[in-house]
């Protein structure tokens, strides 16, 4: 038997997994412990709801399996949570709206279902901003998520309950969704692990519809290295998806441990070329957000990484383009709410439309209408053409700024986010809102795997995040690097104050 550690809520998924399968620890105890802590940290708003009996039963199963020798894997009896953006049978699915306010799935999303086949406990349901739209979970129709590092500020959004709770070490890893920026935003400032897989890597069957063609689940941990468990265990393809892809699966936690060709222990990112934006380190970054970053890229460097400069000339109009293409697809993708099968109906109306209106009126948000009629403007006609075309022809060149690039380096990386997390109710500008998103949006456009990695403090203290983007299918070495940086830096273990 293994050395225990001082408080369970401290350890990695990593640690867990070779706690559990040396029985140092049995699965009951961890997630009674874990649902303790959940209960005295309710004020942090990161979770949405729970069912503590059902998380209890679950772990006895996976102790019961345990004792049988029918372990289904490394992450068998590992409590974690999900975004509430992924329906479950298990948890009421709302997507944080009144819209679906008490709606029950009768299935699992696919990434729940692989999650729950490798016998992780689900703990419950976590906080995000309204149909995923938003970056600091203020839109959320429940509550905001608190940061942890500073409860008078944001966590980012959308899967800001998911960062939340990783970082208040509430739970080791969660589910997210990633549509412009939303796993890597909220990771970014809240300190933790994030990452996006390419487009199609992770089924969206069962994943509420924000914008189709960007929409892609991606886990959220403490480390790279437990990020790459959780997305092997999520990865693969799905035939009720038509979106997801018949690529193999490489073993992403064997990525992460397994040398680099020609590196050695002091060197390991030895030939690895990271390419570095000029886009990306312009006067729109804040200071102490580039002075993190720099030092950051300064690390990679001394481990073996050369650092080249490249260009990704239509960064800035990936906010238009974004904007168009995003609220184009939400608006035909809420349309399905309309108060007549399921979700919020109103109580009072005359006719069919009347019902429409009111119920729509009721359940959506403020945001959530504002994209949903910038959607519906950009669709009409006469204005199909000269938007919603232009942007995806503009978007096709995005993604051939990235393929120019990555001719040049293996690796492209800069800040995640221009500032570190702002004030709670600090940003009444929807548009200068959008732009904080300028820096995730275009890999988001171009489908590609992008990470958010723990790179050190910023102002007051607050959590700043490196941004590691690589070419479609390759999230291993994305992985690699970070846990390259890891295992040099502590940035990833720093704990919030009283946390």
């Amino acid at each position: 038997m293994s050395a225990r550690p001082s408080a369970l809520h401290e350890c990695s998924v990593t640690e867990l997994s070779t706690m559990l399968a040396a029985g140092d620890v049995s699965s009951t105890e961890l997630t009674g412990h874990l649902l303790t802590r959940v209960a005295a940290k309710e004020s942090l708003g990161s979770f949405l709801c729970g069912d503590p009996e059902l998380a209890l039963q679950h772990a006895r199963e996976s102790d019961e399996r345990r004792t049988r020798g029918q372990m289904r894997g490394v992450l068998d009896g590992v409590p974690i949570a999900h975004k509430d953006i992924f329906v479950t049978t298990d948890f009421p699915s709302t997507a944080a709206s009144k819209m679906l306010a008490g709606y029950r799935s009768p299935f699992d999303a696919t990434v729940v279902a692989k999650l729950k086949a490798a016998g992780t406990v689900a703990l419950g349901k976590l906080n995000c901003d309204e149909f995923a739209m938003g970056g600091s979970n203020e839109n959320s129709s429940v509550r905001p998520a608190l940061n942890p590092w500073d409860t008078s500020r944001i966590p980012g959004g959308s899967s800001g309950g998911s960062a939340v709770a990783v970082a208040a070490r509430l739970i080791p890893a969660a589910t997210g969704t990633d549509t412009g920026g939303s796993v890597r935003q909220p990771a970014s400032l809240t300190g933790v692990t994030g990452i996006k897989p390419t487009y199609g890597r992770c089924s969206r069957y069962g994943m509420i519809a924000f914008a189709s063609s960007l929409d892609q689940a991606g886990p959220i941990a403490r480390s790279a290295q437990d990020c790459a468990l959780l997305l092997n265990a999520m990865s693969g393809f799905d035939a009720c998806d038509a979106t997801s892809a018949q690529q193999p699966v490489p073993d992403f936690a064997a990525a992460v441990r397994v040398p680099r060709e020609g590196t050695s222990a002091e060197r390991p990112l030895a030939g690895l070329r990271i390419g570095l934006p000029q886009e990306f380190f312009g006067a729109a970054v804040a200071t102490d957000v580039a002075r993190a970053v720099r030092a950051a890229l300064a690390e990679l460097e001394r481990l073996g990484a050369s650092l080249v400069d490249v260009s990704l000339p239509r960064t800035e109009l990936s906010i238009p383009v974004y904007y168009i293409i995003a609220p184009a697809e939400a608006s035909s993708n809420l349309s399905r709410f309309d108060g007549v099968r399921y979700g919020h109906r109103a109580a009072d109306y005359t006719d069919l439309l009347d019902m429409y209106r009111k119920s729509r009126s009721e359940g959506f948000g403020p945001e959530v209408k504002r994209r949903i009629m910038i959607g519906t403007y950009v669709l009409s006609h006469g204005y199909y053409d000269a938007y919603y075309l232009q942007a995806q022809k503009l978007r096709r060149m995005i993604a051939d700024d990235f393929q120019a690039a990555f001719a040049h380096c293996d690796v492209i990386a800069g800040p995640v986010a221009p500032t570190v997390a702002r004030k709670l109710g600090s940003q009444s500008d929807p548009v200068a809102e959008y732009l904080t998103d300028i820096f995730t949006l275009p890999a988001s456009l171009a489908g590609l795997p992008g990470m958010s990695v723990p790179a050190g403090f910023g102002q007051a203290g607050m959590p700043v995040g490196l941004q590691l983007i690589g070419n479609y299918w390759q999230e291993a070495p994305l992985l690699h690097t970070a846990h390259a940086f890891q295992q040099a830096t502590d940035f990833h273990l720093r704990v919030p104050q009283g946390f």
